[in-house]
């Protein structure tokens, strides 16, 4: 099994999917290895980019950095939710950033294309300020409240999240964190774990002086959504890969049997990567995904079945 990052990893900055990454996963698959795409992108959003690739349907997309795990024709196979009273005193906790603030629905239609009020917004200047593009390409998705804690009246949200400056986000996840139901995934004291409600992830642009901080239901990430799918596959952790750039990214790379950091990378997470003995990879403009599974299928024997 292999598990690959999207933004920063198979995408290049161009938010394209290169013909010779493609043509890598294309060959993984025919060797048999089912292919894991783990984003923190939503259902949705992350199916624009794959329903173009031409990947089987029984390989698997973890969303929404592992609040939801679904076939590629969106069968649902696992999904975690935020209780809705802990969003609403999470929106309470954060007031001062709730203009950076966006509250996800798993609201998916057979087709995987999301219902208007998927996401929810309180207010929409700095959404707009920090990422535009997204606010754009989401717009039909959008819906505007105010007060926000109007939209957690019903079905509880898949995650929150926090999006700004690098700064600023860093002093959002602070202030989170001083409430004992928030632990930071991977950092937390272990007290703290056994207590928290929720945990964060994070997720860094420094290039674009952009930081984005889920907050999501403790135990939630893309390495525990990746076990739970190897386990039902019947693979083993050493028989898995995990391919990443970023942050969000440490719990599967933890997770996998093997690692490897794009060369995209921020500089203290390729540190801590030299640290554990994780490969470092090419860049995501120059094919880093494609360069990786090449050397794999190299030694790779094919399986008399697929995963």
């Amino acid at each position: 099994m292999i598990a690959v990052d999207l933004d920063g990893t198979l995408l290049s900055s161009e938010a394209r999917v290169s013909p010779r990454n493609l043509a890598a996963l294309l060959a993984a698959q025919a060797a048999g290895i089912h292919i894991a795409i783990a984003t923190g992108r939503r259902h949705c959003y992350a199916m624009r980019v794959l329903r173009q690739l031409g990947l089987a349907a029984h390989n698997t997309l973890i969303s929404s950095n592992g609040a939801v795990t679904r076939t590629l024709d969106h069968r649902q196979l696992d999904r975690m939710h935020l209780p809705a009273a802990t969003a609403l005193w999470l929106c309470e906790h954060i007031r001062d950033y709730r203009n950076a603030l966006v509250v996800t629905f798993d609201r998916v239609d057979p087709d995987g294309e999301d219902a208007s009020g998927a996401l929810v917004v309180e207010h929409l200047d700095e959404l707009h300020a920090s990422i535009g593009k997204w606010m754009t390409a989401n717009e039909p998705y959008i819906a505007q409240v105010d007060p926000i804690e109007q939209a957690l009246q019903g079905d509880p949200p898949i995650q929150m999240m926090l999006c700004g400056t690098l700064d600023r986000m860093r002093r959002a996840e602070a202030r989170l964190l001083e409430h004992e139901g928030v632990s930071a995934e991977g950092i937390a004291p272990l007290d703290r774990i056994h207590t928290a409600e929720v945990a964060l992830h994070r997720t860094e642009y420094p290039e674009r002086d952009l930081c984005i901080v889920d907050i999501l239901p403790a135990g939630c990430s893309k390495g525990a959504a990746l076990l739970r799918l190897a386990r039902a596959h019947d693979v083993e952790t050493e028989e898995i890969l995990a391919i990443g750039d970023n942050w969000n990214d440490v719990s599967m790379l933890e997770a996998a049997g093997s690692a490897v950091i794009m060369a995209n990378a921020p500089a203290d997470l390729k540190q801590m990567a030299h640290q554990r003995g994780w490969q470092i990879g090419l860049d995501h403009n120059h094919d880093g995904v494609a360069a990786t599974l090449e050397d794999l299928l190299q030694t790779h024997e094919p399986a008399a079945t697929e995963c």
